[in-house]
């Protein structure tokens, strides 16, 4: 290596993720989803959640990596499992950044609504955004077929008219997901009187920024303010897919923009892709909680739970479907996991 050479990540860890990473990263988004599934259309989206992070962690700390938690349940104080900046895996390999969201869309699963997801995104030590000086980002995500030709600082208009003719077909065909929220009042205006359809979303944008990635969800594009750790993972998951993301840091007050400012954000700068995850080298796992356009949800009977799980990582460009089965009894005895029903 000569003198001027300046070492990537890849050259200076001391082990980079490989691709037998993949499977063991899926058996925890399905331990997840399999515990909070058990909590669906039952009205406690933080029982849900809890159920997901329990089993999440039990299992994470069997994956053969070096992690530590750059985007999980919150700081130590407030989230005692999975709390940003701590320590997965069995230390035997890798170093990794590792973004867990053990239920993208607690709502969604309290009330058994469509397309929630326990989702998981590893990377090269270092290589993830740190989300931590604003909460919330403005989102534009879509596809391959139309990645190269939306701009976030376009109008809507003119973004739907760009992926209706990258997509060869009408405006009026192109579907907009848009979280379901007052902040976009706005945003669902312009869309409309682009000549746009709309799929409004309670909550989970991740499943949301992939449908629009993918072919045969009905969805084009996503649009909206959503959470910049969720932005994080959505970036993952766009490496894996070949899509765009396109983000704006979006202060919710004064005080948050003066935190942003402190840290050193531009907060007039387009984030893309590569800004959020500075990895060739990435891994997305995502296990349906819900049945959903994007993944079936969990399955039970009697002793046996069926999961539905999508396995991407970048380097290859190889997206897989998982369809498992699992004997709870099986899972009992070796993971320490309770997948009894919740009393």
């Amino acid at each position: 290596m000569t003198e001027h050479h300046l070492p990537s990540q890849l050259e200076v860890s001391p082990e980079a993720p490989d691709r037998n990473l993949a499977l063991e990263l899926v058996r925890v988004t399905e331990a997840g989803a399999m515990a909070s599934g058990r909590w669906v259309g039952r009205g406690d989206k933080n029982g849900a959640d809890g159920a997901a992070v329990k089993a999440m962690r039990a299992l994470i700390h069997t994956v053969s990596m070096n992690g530590v938690v750059v985007i999980g349940e919150g700081e130590k104080d407030h989230a005692p499992m999975l709390y940003n900046g701590e320590r997965v895996g069995d230390g035997t390999g890798p170093e990794c950044d590792v973004a867990v969201d053990p239920v993208d869309g607690t709502t969604l699963t309290a009330k058994g609504m469509a397309n929630a997801v326990s989702v998981m995104a590893v990377a090269e030590r270092g290589a993830m955004f740190d989300p931590s000086a604003v909460f919330y980002m403005d989102k534009l995500a879509t596809g391959p077929e139309a990645a190269d030709f939306v701009d976030i600082t376009a109008p809507v208009a003119v973004n739907i008219k760009r992926i209706a003719k990258a997509k060869k077909s009408a405006v009026e065909d192109v579907t907009v997901v848009i979280l379901d929220r007052p902040r976009h009042e706005g945003l669902v205006k312009e869309v409309r009187e682009a000549g746009a359809r709309i799929k409004f979303i309670a909550d989970g944008d991740v499943a949301g920024a992939i449908m629009a990635a993918r072919e045969g969800t009905g969805v084009d594009l996503l649009l909206g303010i959503g959470g910049t750790p969720e932005g994080i993972i959505t970036a993952c998951a766009m490496k894996c897919l070949g899509g765009t993301l396109q983000a704006k840091l979006w202060p919710k007050d004064d005080e948050e923009r003066q935190r942003a400012l402190d840290a050193g954000h531009d907060l007039d700068k387009v984030l893309e892709i590569d800004d959020l995850v500075r990895s060739d080298n990435v891994f997305f796992v995502a296990t349906g909680i819900t049945d959903g356009e994007l993944l079936r949800g969990v399955r039970y009977r009697a002793e046996t739970a069926y999961t539905q799980s999508l396995v991407m990582r970048s380097k290859s460009g190889t997206i897989r479907q998982i369809d498992s089965q699992h004997r709870l009894s099986k899972l009992r005895a070796y993971s320490s996991v309770d997948f009894e029903r919740p009393s």
